[in-house]
Parts: structure tokens; C-alpha cells; sequence
């Protein structure tokens, strides 16, 4: 008979590596391989963007509320599922219930729990594709005790708490592309495509330090190395802040958990998408996560580096929403995630404002002046704009009562909470807001020496790099503008509003008030569409604020 042995590639049996054999009829002449992993390690550790993180409600009480079955607070995987259609009409009171800072976490992966609370069955989606090839990253063999199956290793890894279906391809591209890179001393041709480039093939920036990688320097890099992915979902809907302290919990354990397995790990790169970038930037902060030792490096990915003016947009009027009328799946999968994240600015307003980690995708003091605008005619027409003083916090967020409000009070608290339930309120969101302007001072000139960042500069993916309210062209006369009441909202970002007559003193009224003997004038005003090259979120403005890091 003959035998053989195979590496078990679980680094939870380590300290030392070993390797497990079985044996096989005589006739069975295929040698059995046993692959030693390298002694070196760097992690890839992936950070995703705001809502790409997979949240499970933690209060019972919460879950009879609503009247759900399960405990699911928010699982994008389950876009195109049966229940996409209930999750699309959530009123906002059930949007705020469901989607609370105080009684949500991370739905992470457990194997050994209920398999459709926290098992296979609820992380069923992270499923790996055919062709996928990584050699840390593979079924054990059957005759392994409490054997893996590749899909699991890699749900253990933390792919399962973030959103699969639009991250899995890049967590996949990197698990197989970062450990096989060579096959018999041989560069694999695939990556040739990054090998002897010339960086500004793909549009890098020509004014910084980037020269082309080399085939040695590639060697000289991942010789005697492996590079496992992981990804970190975070609570979205809290602070940065608080997430940091967190994440690098869970970065410095791993790290301990590869040297005390006897592995050479003392370092991890950040690979980030959107609001993952500010997260990673607290990181390294010394006051928040105070990573930055134990960070090599950090690839930013359409980072709102100053915040995004869609996130206004957003919060009065809902989510764009591409229709369905499209034959492309991604389009038709877009206009389905758009209702269900909120296709309205009640139901936007709802969580987020109630939520510090979304308010913190604001733009904030470095964004600059005048992005608010209200036009008459058309844009070419201004009655005002803001901020006017680099404070977007003071002269928009904390302004009350006036049409143009980021915010709309009576859509806070839609399921009439108590504070000691978690009931918002204006007061409560302007706290956090203030809370969110320290943070994102503190953070504004904090990047890692070792930076990267790509993002979108296409012109036809624009973005809101202003939000312009347009006030309609039957207005002939606009005194007293400011003060106009809301007579109807779309929540989609048009408004009825009321003219009263000249000199009337119901032109002070908020809301509308009927005066007897004047007749009142409605006038329409809109939000109008978003104009700067971008990624259709984030405005090259925001992305470009990076360049001027100096890292």
C-alpha cells in the first residue's frame, strides 16, 4: 500500500504545521502531496463601505416589534430573495426599529451555531466559484477530523459578514491571485497585466511616485510568504470611532493568534472601499484604533475623504433609483437595492438620522463653501448658498424648520420612541452631529505613510458634488423665500411650497397657516440632478482631497 500525506491547512491545528495521510489499495498509485505553508504571513484584511456590512438585531423585544421571524437587521445577500419585496415596503417606523445602533451587531459566522441563525444555512452565499484557486484556501481532506469545506474556511475568515454579492469576486480575485503567483518558478500570466506596467495605463495619477512593478521586485516581495484574506464588517451604523477600537481588537488578535501558531506575522494591509477608508483612518489614529505599527499599508478605494453631498441628497430624498425598466441585472439589482435601503427621504431619515456612523459621510469642513444652493429660473440664477463660513455642521445640519433642512424633524422618531428606547429626536441627531465634526477634524490630515487610492473620475457616473434646489420658473417674485412653508413633499426631493402675498404676515407662518382674505400661491421647488464627474456617489472633489495628504 501506499502512503501520503497532505498538509492540513486549518491554521487552528497549529502551532506546528503536520500533516495528515491516508492509506490507498496498492493499486492506487497517485503520489499524495503534503504542501507546507511559508513561515511568513501578511494579512490582507478588507474594510467594506457603509451598508456592506451584514447586521443582526441583538433585542428580542426589538424582533416582536417588528414582527419578524428572524433576527436580520440588515443582509444585502438577500437583495434578490423572497423577502425583498416586504423589505422594500418597511415603513420608516419599522426601518428605525430594525436598523438601531443600540440593538444591532455584526452577523458573523459560526459554525458550530444554529446553521440558519449563524451557521452555513445564513451564510449560504458565500459559496466560492468554480476555477477558484488558492492553495491556504481549500477543502480538507475527508478523512480530517472536523474536516472544512473551502467555503467554510473562508466564511470563518469573515467573508460571510459582509455584503458577498458585490464583494466576493474581489475577495476571491485576491485570495487566488496573491497566493499563486508563481507555478513551477513560472510568473502565471495573468499577472502580466500588472508586471512591467506602466501605471499610467491605468489613468495613476502622473504627478506622484509610482513606477512600474517589477518581476524581481514582485520575487523579492512574496518569496517565503502568504497572503490570507480576510474581511471585517463593522456596525455601520455607528461611530468610526467606536468601530476602530473594534477592529483593531480583532487585527491584534489575529496577529497574536499567527505567532502563537507558530507563524512570523506582524504586520496587515488595509484594503478598503468608501466609508471603510474613514474607518481606516481612525485605525491608525492614535486616539481611536492607534494601529498604525501593525499597518504596512493601506489601498483606499472611492474614499469620501470629505464627505459626499449625496448623503444630504439622500436623507431628504431617498435613494436614486435607476428603474426597473433595464435589462442589465446589476441595474435591476440597484433599483431593487434602492427601495429597500430607502427610496424615500422618511425612510432614509429614519435610521440615519438616528445613526452617527451615516452622518459622519456628510461633507464636512474641508469640503468648502457653497455646495447647498437654491436657484431661481435655474442654476445660473442663485438666491443663496452654504456653508458660507467652511461649517456645514452650524449653517446646514443644525438649521430647523426651513424647507431647505437637511433634516425634517417629524421624520426622526416615525416609531414614537422614548429616549431611554432609543427614540431620536432633533436635539439627540444634532449631538451626534457634533460628535461627528470633531471626529472627522481629527482625522482629516491622518493618513499612513504607505497610501494608495483609487476612485471615479467619469463623467458619465456623475455624482452630487452640489445639491441645488431650483425654485420653479411660475415664481415671479421671491421675497421672503426662506420662510415659505411645505404644503407637500414628494420625499423625493420636490416640494409644494406656499407664497403667501406680499406684506402678508403669513409669509413668517411655518407650517402653512390659512389667512382669511389672501390667496395663497403654490410654488414648486426641486432638487435638481447631480452634475461632477464620480462613481454616481462620490464626487471627484472628495476622492481627489486625498492627493493632497502629501502620503
Amino acid at each position: 500500500m501506499q502512503e501520503g500525506f497532505k498538509l492540513a491547512t486549518d491554521l487552528r491545528t497549529h502551532p506546528q504545521q503536520k500533516a495528515e495521510g491516508f492509506a490507498t489499495p496498492a493499486q492506487d498509485r497517485a503520489p499524495q502531496i503534503a504542501n507546507f505553508a511559508p513561515k511568513r504571513v501578511l494579512p490582507i484584511i478588507f474594510l467594506p463601505g457603509i451598508m456592506g456590512s451584514n447586521l443582526k438585531i441583538t433585542d428580542k423585544k426589538r424582533i416582536s416589534k417588528i414582527g419578524q421571524k428572524d433576527n436580520k437587521a440588515w443582509r444585502p445577500d438577500d437583495i434578490g430573495g423572497s423577502n425583498a419585496r416586504e423589505l422594500a415596503n418597511t415603513s420608516p417606523r419599522d426601518r428605525q426599529l430594525r436598523l438601531d445602533p443600540a440593538t444591532t451587531d455584526v452577523d458573523r459566522y459560526d459554525p458550530t451555531g444554529e446553521s440558519n441563525v449563524s451557521g452555513d444555512e445564513r451564510h449560504a452565499k458565500v459559496k466560492l466559484t468554480d476555477g477558484f484557486n488558492s492553495p491556504d484556501l481549500t477543502d480538507d481532506p475527508p478523512t480530517k477530523r472536523d474536516s472544512l469545506t473551502a467555503a467554510q474556511k473562508a466564511r470563518l475568515r469573515g467573508w460571510g459578514e459582509v455584503y458577498f454579492g458585490s464583494y466576493g469576486q474581489l475577495l476571491e480575485l485576491l485570495e487566488s491571485r496573491l497566493n499563486n503567483i508563481y507555478v513551477d518558478g513560472t510568473l502565471r500570466a495573468e499577472w502580466r497585466d500588472v508586471v512591467g506596467v506602466d501605471p499610467s495605463i491605468w489613468m495613476a495619477d502622473r504627478t506622484l511616485p509610482q513606477n512600474h512593478l517589477t518581476e524581481q521586485e514582485l520575487k523579492k516581495a512574496v518569496t517565503g510568504c502568504i497572503f490570507p484574506v480576510y474581511a471585517m464588517g463593522y456596525n455601520w451604523l455607528k461611530p468610526c470611532a467606536t468601530n476602530a477600537d473594534e477592529i483593531s481588537r480583532r487585527i491584534s488578535d489575529l496577529i497574536k493568534k499567527y505567532d502563537h501558531d507558530g507563524f512570523e506575522c506582524n504586520k496587515v494591509i488595509l484594503v478598503t472601499h468608501s466609508m471603510g477608508g474613514l474607518l481606516a483612518r481612525a485605525l491608525i489614529h492614535p486616539k481611536y484604533g492607534g494601529l498604525e505599527s501593525s499597518v504596512l499599508g493601506i489601498v483606499h478605494g472611492v474614499q469620501p475623504a470629505i464627505g459626499a453631498a449625496a448623503a444630504y441628497k439622500r436623507i431628504r430624498a431617498g435613494f436614486e433609483d435607476p428603474g426597473m425598466a433595464h435589462t442589465d441585472p446589476k441595474q435591476i439589482e440597484a433599483s431593487v437595492a434602492s427601495k429597500i435601503i430607502g427610496n424615500f427621504g422618511d425612510e432614509v431619515t429614519a435610521f440615519l438620522a438616528n445613526s452617527p456612523g451615516g452622518l459622519e459621510l456628510l461633507p464636512n469642513q474641508e469640503y468648502g463653501n457653497g455646495w447647498l444652493k437654491v436657484t431661481h429660473q435655474d442654476r445660473s440664477h442663485p438666491l443663496a448658498s452654504w456653508p458660507r463660513n467652511n461649517d456645514p455642521y452650524s449653517e446646514i445640519y443644525s438649521v430647523k424648520g426651513k424647507w431647505y433642512s437637511l433634516l425634517r424633524e417629524e421624520w426622526i422618531n416615525p416609531a414614537d420612541l422614548d429616549a431611554k428606547m432609543g427614540g431620536g429626536s432633533f436635539s439627540r441627531t444634532i449631538r451626534y452631529l457634533n460628535e461627528v465634526k470633531t471626529f472627522r477634524a481629527e482625522i482629516t490630515n491622518i493618513y499612513h505613510p504607505i497610501s494608495y487610492a483609487h476612485y471615479g473620475a467619469d463623467e458619465q457616473r456623475v455624482a452630487y458634488g452640489n445639491v441645488v434646489w431650483q425654485i420653479s420658473r411660475n415664481c415671479v417674485n421671491t421675497a421672503g423665500w426662506e420662510s415659505w412653508p411645505i404644503t407637500d413633499d414628494t420625499r423625493q426631493g420636490t416640494l409644494d411650497l406656499l407664497r403667501w402675498a406680499e406684506g402678508s404676515e403669513a409669509n413668517k407662518a411655518f407650517p402653512a397657516r390659512k389667512v382669511s382674505g389672501v390667496a395663497p400661491r403654490p410654488i414648486q421647488a426641486r432638487i435638481g440632478p447631480p452634475t461632477e464627474p464620480g462613481d454616481q456617489t462620490v464626487p471627484m472633489r472628495s476622492a481627489d482631497h486625498q492627493l493632497k495628504s502629501g502620503r
